[in-house]
């Protein structure tokens, strides 16, 4: 009877031994006291976990490189900061309010108006221009890279290592050099103070000939080539439906290049262009910036910075469109299987 409600006031259904009056409680196993130990019970303070040792892919904090880089997105975000900013203010509010700070009323969208609409609308003008030359600019540096590029790495020629020192060397030349140079070449051509002088030199891309060379011969497989012309495709028909999807991160990566060289190319319309209308938007802007300090010229400030803002919102959408290709090609060929 005794050992029934020992039972049954234990609440589980293995019988206990009845305990007899005055006897002391039996002392816990060796089992019970390690399991209670490792669970943390039975004591009034719970085991401290060991933190994982620190490895390449988990390293240390490091406040002086946290430091430095929250130094340099401050001097990145900044001036973008200030740009929109002031993008909201007309010129008075541009000379009476705080640069990194909103005036008390908003002229954004009366700014977009104005920019349009100003001079009979010529910064539209000027955005065409700048769309031309990079479609037109870039994007044919871009088709050439590709082709070159994928000719260089898949086809075995004389003079290869001739032409692979060439496209080295012109990587190392800055296109200042060549400035003077082609724009002799150009004006004895008649081609200056047209698009052609500011295309054709668009098309020459040394850096992203040499990028795709590297790129097609590390994501482009001899053997799956081999296979393809064994099956009895032609290098046409082998290049489009097999190389070119396997090139597509690289090129992405080589266009994106082109167009921010493209869409930022100040120097040379400059020395090229001196017909208003062909100008780009650099200069264009420049123009806009310069006819203040001129006699009798309109201080247009307010408008500068609203075209400022307006000149990379496409450039920045083009960025986040194309941010995985772009993040693939920088990243191809850096793991080995």
């Amino acid at each position: 009877m005794t050992t029934s409600l020992t039972s049954a006031a234990s609440g589980s259904g293995t019988p206990t031994a009845p305990r007899t009056p005055g006897a002391t409680p039996e002392a816990p196993t060796r089992t019970d006291a390690r399991t209670r130990t490792r669970t943390g019970t039975g004591s009034g303070t719970t085991k401290r976990r060991k933190r994982p040792p620190h490895t390449p892919l988990n390293p240390r904090p490091s406040v002086p490189l946290t430091l430095v880089t929250g130094l340099v997105l401050v001097y990145t975000l900044l001036p973008l900061a200030w740009l929109v900013v002031n993008a909201t203010k007309d010129q008075n509010g541009l000379l009476d309010s705080f640069g990194l700070w909103f005036a008390d009323d908003s002229h954004f969208w009366d700014n977009i108006g104005r920019t349009l609409s100003y001079d009979d609308g010529v910064f539209v003008r000027w955005l065409l221009n700048t769309l031309l030359y990079v479609v037109a600019g870039a994007g044919g540096a871009t088709i050439l890279a590709v082709l070159g590029g994928y000719a260089l790495a898949t086809y075995d020629f004389p003079g290869r290592r001739a032409v692979f020192a060439v496209v080295l060397g012109a990587v190392a030349v800055p296109g200042t050099a060549l400035a003077v140079p082609t724009f002799l070449m150009f004006s004895n051509m008649g081609l200056t103070n047209t698009p052609w002088a500011v295309i054709i030199p668009s098309l020459i891309s040394p850096f992203g000939l040499y990028l795709m060379w590297v790129f097609a011969a590390e994501s482009v497989p001899t053997e799956l080539l081999e296979a393809a012309r064994i099956d009895g495709s032609g290098e046409l028909r082998t290049f489009f439906t097999i190389a070119l999807p396997l090139l597509m991160p690289g090129t992405v990566t080589v266009l994106l290049f082109s167009m921010v060289a493209t869409w930022n190319n100040y120097f040379l319309p400059l020395i090229m262009i001196k017909d208003p209308d062909w100008y780009p938007l650099t200069l264009g802007l420049n123009a806009w910036n310069a006819q203040a300090q001129t006699a009798g010229g309109e201080a247009v400030f307010d408008l500068i910075i609203t075209g400022s803002l307006l000149t990379i919102v496409p450039i920045v959408a083009v960025f986040l469109l194309l941010q995985r290709y772009w993040q693939s090609g920088l990243a191809a060929g850096s793991v080995k299987e």
